[in-house]
C-alpha cells in the first residue's frame, strides 16, 4: 500500500504568503499513519538523524522511500517550476526538540528545497498552546509576524524553495517532536561538504550502535 498522497499533493495550491511553499495536511494517509508512526525508532537526544544511521521499522521504511523517489520529486519541480534532475538528496530525522530550538532562521543556502514530513500525534498540549508549531514569518526578527502556522502532526506536508526571505521558527518545545526533514541540495562546495558530514555522521552513528 502506498502511504502517501501524491494524488493530494498534485491538486495542492502553491500558497505564496509570506514566501512559494506548498503546506498538505494528512500528506500520509490516515489508514497508514498509525504504522508508519510506529514503525519510527525511539531517538532520545537532539539533532537530526541520518536516515542510514537509523532502525526504521518496514512502514516507515517505506514512506520515507516514496518521499525520496522520482515520482515525488518531478512533482515538487513542477510545482515551484524547478529543474531538479539530478540534485543531490539528504534526509533525516529529528525526534525531540529543546529549548535552544525554534529560534528564526532561513536554511542553508546549500540546500534548494526544504521538505519537512511530520509524523505526531494532533492531541498534543504543546500544539494546543502554539508552542513547537513552525511559523512561517514575513521578516527575520518577529516571530509574531507569520502568514502560517503549521502544526507538527499527523502526516503534514511542507515543502518549500529556499531563499534569502524565507524565514521560519516556532515557539519553544520541549520534548518529543518526530520530523522527516528532506533536502533537494546544490551541487556547490558548501552543499558537497555537508552531505560529507551527513555520511560521516551516518557511518560514526553506526559504529556508536554497533559498539
Amino acid at each position: 500500500m502506498n502511504s502517501l498522497d501524491f494524488e493530494g499533493l498534485r491538486a495542492a495550491q502553491v500558497a505564496t504568503d509570506p514566501f512559494p511553499h506548498i503546506l498538505l495536511p494528512r500528506f500520509v494517509k490516515p489508514e497508514a499513519l498509525p504504522a508508519v508512526v510506529a514503525a519510527l525508532p525511539e531517538m532520545r537526544g537532539r539533532g537530526s538523524f541520518p536516515i542510514g544511521a537509523l532502525k526504521l521499522g518496514k512502514a516507515a521504511r517505506e514512506a520515507i522511500a516514496e518521499l525520496e523517489s522520482e515520482e515525488f520529486r518531478a512533482i515538487v519541480a513542477e510545482k515551484f517550476g524547478l529543474d531538479l534532475k539530478g540534485a543531490p538528496l539528504m534526509t533525516t530525522l529529528r525526534g525531540n526538540s529543546g529549548a535552544q530550538d525554534g529560534q528564526i532562521h532561513t536554511d542553508s543556502s546549500a540546500k534548494r528545497v526544504t521538505i519537512l514530513l511530520y509524523l505526531n500525534p494532533g492531541n498534543g498540549e504543546g500544539w494546543a498552546r502554539q508552542q513547537g508549531c513552525l511559523r512561517l514569518l514575513r521578516n527575520g526578527t518577529d516571530l509574531e509576524n507569520y502568514a502560517a502556522e503549521i502544526p507538527p502532526v499527523e502526516g503534514t506536508l511542507l515543502v518549500f524553495p529556499n531563499g534569502p526571505t524565507t524565514f521560519h521558527g516556532h515557539k519553544t518545545f520541549v520534548g518529543q517532536r518526530y520530523v522527516v526533514q528532506m533536502n533537494y541540495m546544490t551541487t556547490s562546495t558548501k552543499a558537497k561538504v555537508e552531505m560529507r558530514r551527513h555520511h560521516l555522521s551516518a557511518f560514526i552513528k553506526r559504529l556508536t550502535r554497533s559498539a
